[in-house]
């Protein structure tokens, strides 16, 4: 949050901070070009001991070449510029940016955007004129046209700008729209597959230059200074990128020019190349079969590819159209890279890739193995079957319980599981109480006999017996 401003007027803290911000992305990555480039000049001016007349108009002829602005020097125009410079240009810019890009407000966003893109097109309108000055002085020096020059310079920092503001919002600014989730997967993905591709050509170039060392130890012998060597070996680290970039297209089965010369992974017409050391990586006629196997690098980078969009399953469909989607990305990048890379080259002529097939061989290198490659490593999430729904059937109304009905107590039945099983059937209880019969011999006697008087009683207690 901003402070209030201070008395007088003056911006607070805060608004000093983003101030500051707001001018380093707007000068910043520009300036530090422009004083690279004014000491390597000033540093040639001196060693070649030249005058300083033009130097100003040489310095600014270069800041603009670094945006991929042609120059024209004694009516020879040079339209091949290196691709390392514009590089560092695009990551400068995207590094600044998304370094002032630290608020949630689109309206800072905007004016960072906007600093990232009039700070360099301010600059370009400088350079013009200090290169229409030093022309009517050097009239080997021939202004540039001034709406190439501030295209130029603005499509390549709006790239810069739209790397850094995407690093810092773009997920947010997806999660507002319509677009499917997966858009940043398949940014990743196709600057993987970039990045493999590259690095893997730039690989085939360094075997090549170790092969045809003595090559490019002839073109080193073209002068005999040190000062000559040591541009020379600037000038093929600066275009080293450019023959990469055309190593790349001869292993998607695509063709790099230069001039009369044609160079494919099928077959070389040879001509005449520039004395620059680096190009000593180039195949000369007959090819062998070792370029054909270039073709292997082309199929690693859509393993890479492929291997980046299976990192999350998405269903068959889904994660085809990620896979299309970073194929296509990737295709325009690299495409971009070509047109950018080529151009005239004085009295060589032309200088560039095949542009009708270098985008569409990687779409389809892409395409084709990045699909295969997320099939295999498992990309696509299985579908899940849904059971069939449960129709759930009412419950039966319980059945309500009979009453029950008072028993008779003479007619009581009694259930069977009450019977207890015995042995032998308990007598009748009329049998029970009836009287043992008496034995039969004391029927026949008189009962009187059985019975004695008091006397006979007494007379046993004295001891006398009858």
């Amino acid at each position: 949050m901003n402070s209030p401003p201070r008395a007088g007027g003056a911006p607070g803290p805060a608004g000093t901070r983003q101030a500051r911000e707001l001018l380093r992305v707007a000068f910043g990555p520009s300036l530090v070009a422009l004083v690279v480039i004014a000491a390597v000049v000033l540093s040639q001016l001196l060693i070649a001991n030249s005058d300083m007349t033009g130097a100003s108009g040489a310095i600014a002829s270069m800041w603009l070449g670094v945006h991929q602005v042609p120059v024209s020097i004694a009516g020879s125009a040079l339209g091949v510029m290196p691709l390392l410079p514009v590089m560092a240009m695009v990551y400068g810019t995207a590094r600044t940016t998304a370094a002032a890009v630290t608020s949630t407000s689109w309206f800072v966003t905007r004016w960072v955007v906007a600093s990232a893109l009039g700070g360099p097109v301010l600059i370009a309108a400088i350079c013009l004129a200090f290169i229409h000055d030093a022309a009517s002085v050097l009239t080997e020096l021939q202004t540039p046209d001034a709406s190439r020059a501030l295209g130029g310079v603005f499509v390549v920092h709006a790239i810069g700008a739209a790397l850094g503001v995407g690093s810092r919002v773009g997920r947010r600014l997806l999660r507002s729209t319509p677009l499917p989730a997966w858009l940043p997967d398949a940014f990743r993905a196709a600057w993987a597959g970039v990045l493999a591709l590259l690095a893997l050509s730039a690989a085939v170039v360094s075997g090549s230059l170790i092969v045809h060392w003595s090559t490019m130890h002839d073109l080193y012998s073209i002068t005999d200074s040190m000062f000559g060597q040591l541009s020379l070996t600037v000038l093929s680290v600066l275009y080293l990128p450019n023959v990469v970039v055309g190593a790349a297209a001869v292993a998607v089965g695509s063709s790099a020019h230069i001039g009369l010369a044609t160079f494919s992974a099928f077959t070389v017409l040879g001509g005449d190349v520039p004395a620059l050391p680096v190009l000593a990586a180039v195949p000369t006629p007959p090819l062998g079969p070792v370029w054909v196997a270039l073709l292997i690098v082309a199929a690693v980078a859509g393993v890479a590819l492929g291997q980046q969009c299976a990192r999350r399953p998405l269903p068959p469909l889904q994660a085809l159209a990620k896979v299309l989607v970073a194929a296509l990305v990737g295709a325009a990048a690299m495409a971009l890279l070509g047109y950018a890379g080529g151009g005239e080259l004085g009295n060589f002529g032309d200088v560039s890739v095949d542009q009708t097939t270098f985008g569409p061989a990687v779409f389809v290198w892409f395409a084709g193995i990045g699909a295969l490659t997320v099939a295999m490593s498992g990309g696509f999430q299985p579908r899940v079957r849904r059971p069939a729904p449960v129709i759930e059937e009412p419950e039966p109304e319980p059945e309500p319980e009979p009453v029950a009905e008072e028993a008779d107590p003479d007619t009581v039945e009694i259930a069977p599981e009450a019977v207890v099983a015995v042995d032998e059937p308990a007598p009748p209880i009329a049998e029970r109480t009836a009287p043992e019969p008496l034995p039969a011999d004391l029927d026949a006697e008189d009962p009187e006999d059985h019975f004695m008087a008091d006397d006979d009683m007494r007379g046993g207690r004295d001891g006398t017996t009858h």
